[in-house]
């Protein structure tokens, strides 16, 4: 399918522009950020990963950061659509796709809907697959309730619940945690920049999605990385069951680290990411 592009977006065939960042040189790795944020979650990979000889991209989910604001499409599979209409504009090939937390199900379902040809290996960094809420397949998960909660958070004050959400989602809430307010505040800056629309759309896609067949469809090696405190996404209903349908899934646990880790544990996270990917 052939998509309008120009220096820093894609327009994709419902007519919805999804802007990208494109740095550096070399193999490329492709970042998917998570609810609510924007492709400048990955800032600190981005710059070290191009520093060190690799082509980056991280694009804006459609209705997050620059993209537009579509009223329709904010759904799972197109989520995955528009990952793929970014790679086939810059017709990317042998790439690394990562994935913060929705993020991560999003590159999942990219590969369960379009496969393999454009990918080498992929990371699943705080990431939501096989599923977070509660369900027959799923009965530890998490509530609804949750979830409805965050929709309520949502429609009836966006702007303070982001920032609430910046306390549990950083782990600042934590006994003897350094907080940021610079982090927090570029959360909420980054929040905002998502439409209410698609914030409340999203919570349905990252909430109740069930990955499970798209792991399996996942053949390439893949990196699954997670904070044991992570108070978002826990470990042991995502990551920890993730790895056991991942054809090549291999785990790595961040002792006491919570869900930001692109943010929090970029020094780690970076060195991990270059040794997996020179591996």
């Amino acid at each position: 399918m052939t998509h309008t592009r120009t220096i820093d977006s894609v327009t994709t065939h419902d007519g919805t522009v999804i802007h990208f960042t494109d740095w550096g040189h070399g193999t490329p790795v492709v970042f998917s950020h998570g609810w609510p944020l924007s492709g400048d979650a990955w800032e600190d990979q981005m710059l070290f990963l191009a520093e060190h000889g690799y082509r980056v991209i991280a694009h804006d989910r459609r209705g997050h950061g620059r993209s537009s604001k579509a009223w329709h499409g904010n759904d799972m599979n197109t989520y995955a659509d528009d990952l793929g209409a970014v790679l086939d504009a810059l017709d990317i090939t042998g790439a690394t796709l990562v994935g913060h937390s929705t993020g991560g199900g999003e590159v999942a379902r990219y590969i369960g809907r379009h496969g393999t040809n454009r990918v080498a290996k992929a990371v699943l960094v705080g990431a939501v697959t096989p599923q977070m809420m509660t369900s027959p397949n799923n009965p530890d998960g998490v509530p609804m309730s949750v979830f409805d909660g965050i929709r309520e958070g949502v429609r009836s004050d966006r702007a303070q619940f982001f920032l609430d959400l910046t306390m549990p989602f950083f782990g600042f809430n934590r006994p003897g945690a350094k907080v940021s307010d610079g982090m927090r505040q570029s959360f909420l800056i980054q929040g905002l920049q998502c439409s209410i629309k698609s914030a409340y759309a999203c919570v349905k896609q990252f909430s109740e999605t069930d990955f499970t067949e798209d792991l399996r469809k996942m053949t390439i090696p893949t990196l699954v990385i997670h904070g044991d405190d992570d108070q978002i996404v826990p470990l042991a209903t995502t990551a920890r069951r993730a790895v056991e349908l991942l054809p090549q899934g291999r785990l790595s646990v961040y002792e006491g680290a919570g869900h930001g880790l692109p943010s929090t544990h970029k020094d780690q996270l970076n060195a991990e990411l270059l040794a997996f990917l020179r591996s």
